[in-house]
């Protein structure tokens, strides 16, 4: 999709120099593990869902409907509002914080949005281990929220900044494979404490999450600023950033690139209203991805699977611990593939990972809703052989969505927007993916009850369709620099219509050759 628009320089493709340095490893490293606090709550709210004692203290009719209604289909045992209002709370709160965050990352930088994400997360896993009743559990989980609506604001932008553009994509997606031992860490965790002889093991998995919070709050005390955020702050911290750029590129001619960051600050200096400029036609296509792949993010059904894992491996017959373990495995698989996801992502691209993982997920999804239509009724269970079958299924899709629209969904967003727009368009991001979890997180459950195995059908329809958008609309964003994104759109078939104006595109075109 990118043409001869790029000036070509160099084997690179482009004339910016320098290297991945272990300055830059050990920021990024520092900065990813936002994703762990991410994925560890992700992961632990559904396995201390499941629990009994859990159940038992704070969602008592739902231990009842599950343990003595008989008469209650298997798809509906676990409907209950105020049960999905403990996994969806974070992200309401999530969704209203990111819009503060935004402020806090443009106007003081990225390290102090990361600094406030991880204290806010810590307080949050404090009050959750030690809840005596459903408003402090409430209460733990708002601030969970706050916590993860100022990392997930600010690392991803964090790291797509500091990354050379060469390795951006692998970089970035880092914070997905963070997330993805988060989720894994959280259910080896909820294995370990559902074993315990007491009722307390789920305050030791909710409290848990603070230690990667406290990991993340006192590591990004030591974190460099990023060089953009140091221009876009001030006029006097050049000198700084520049500084900066040569040793996070671990070499003196930086100036291209600095040149570009300049630039990029200069117009960013005329944005008064970003939220508002966001809305112009010029950055049209890159605040419909902003919203767009959030979206199709959560209707490939991913959370289904995050937070309610446990719930649906026992809908389907698994006991408690069986259903644990699998959780567990599914977390595994999700690991590893995103791991594969950052090795290959900047060598084939976005567009082929979203395209095979689209493929595999929706395969996996029609074949798993079929099984549950033609062998699970609303009473009884799967047979142990379809059971494992389903769990190998759901293990596919789950590499699926971890090699594509996992890491993709937050990396491709990262890195579209021009500086001037950067941190409201990544607030935009951040909001749209709460606000479809929460929606998804809501209404799952009372969707499984009332679509019963169907909720694999419309699920695999979503994954189809945005397959076909991506193909259609999204320009490949590989190896591009940052700060040159704005190109892409403008040779692309259907975005150059409305990012163009005519006399802009001659002109255009004329640079180009």
């Amino acid at each position: 999709m990118v043409g001869s628009g790029f000036v070509k320089k160099g084997r690179e493709g482009y004339d910016y120099k320098g290297r991945v340095t272990l300055f830059v490893i050990l920021s990024c490293m520092v900065a990813a593990m936002g994703g762990l606090i991410f994925g560890y709550d992700i992961g632990i709210s559904g396995g201390v869902t499941s629990m009994e004692p859990f159940l038992k203290k704070f969602f008592p009719e739902v231990n009842r409907k599950m343990k003595e209604d008989k008469q209650i289909s298997n798809y509906c045992k676990f409907d209950s509002q105020l049960l999905t209002s403990f996994t969806s709370s974070l992200y309401i709160a999530g969704l209203l914080f990111t819009f503060f965050a935004s402020s806090v990352t443009r106007t003081f930088g990225r390290k102090p949005s990361i600094h406030i994400g991880g204290a806010a997360f810590l307080a949050g896993a404090a009050l959750g281990g030690a809840a005596a009743n459903v408003y402090m559990l409430l209460l733990g989980r708002i601030l969970l929220g706050i916590g993860v609506g100022f990392t997930n604001q600010a690392i991803p932008l964090y790291l797509s900044e500091m990354a050379p553009p060469k390795y951006r994509g692998a970089i970035n997606n880092g914070f997905q494979l963070c997330v993805g031992i988060g989720v894994l860490s959280a259910n080896l965790i909820n294995y370990g404490t559902a074993k315990l002889n007491n009722t307390s093991g789920w305050r030791i998995s909710l409290a848990l999450a603070g230690l990667p919070a406290s990991l993340l709050t006192f590591g990004s005390i030591f974190l460099p600023e990023t060089p953009n955020s140091l221009i876009q702050r001030c006029d006097d911290e050049h000198l700084t950033a520049k500084k900066m750029l040569q040793q996070i590129r671990g070499t003196d001619d930086v100036d291209a690139e600095f040149e570009d960051l300049v630039k990029a600050n200069a117009i960013s200096k005329t944005m008064k209203k970003p939220f508002v400029k966001i809305t112009q036609p010029k950055y049209r296509p890159q605040l419909v991805m902003a919203i767009a792949i959030q979206f199709f993010q959560q209707v490939t059904g991913i959370n289904v699977i995050s937070f309610y894992a446990p719930i649906l491996f026992r809908t389907v017959g698994l006991d408690e611990s069986a259903s644990l373990l699998s959780a567990v495995v599914t977390g595994v698989v999700g690991t590893v593939a995103t791991f594969i996801s950052m090795l290959i992502v900047d060598k084939f691209g976005r567009r082929v990972l979203f395209t095979i993982g689209g493929i595999q997920m929706f395969i996996s999804q029609i074949v798993v809703g079929s099984v549950m239509a033609a062998k699970l009724g609303d009473h009884g269970g799967l047979s142990k052989g379809y059971a494992y079958l389903v769990l190998v299924l759901i293990c596919i899709y789950v590499a699926g969505f971890a090699w594509s629209w996992g890491p993709l969904g937050w990396l491709v967003p990262s890195e579209i927007f021009q500086l001037e727009i950067r941190s409201a368009g990544q607030s935009i991001t951040v909001a749209a993916n709460f606000l479809f979890t929460f929606a998804i997180a809501q209404s799952f459950l009372s969707m499984l009850c009332h679509l019963k195995s169907g909720t694999f059908f419309f699920f695999g329809g979503w994954v189809l369709i945005m397959t076909v958008f991506v193909l259609l609309f999204l320009p490949e964003t590989k190896n591009i620099p940052i700060e040159q994104m704005d190109r892409i759109w403008m040779e692309h078939w259907f975005w150059k219509r409305i990012v163009v104006e005519p006399s802009r595109e001659m002109t255009f075109h004329a640079e180009a050759h």
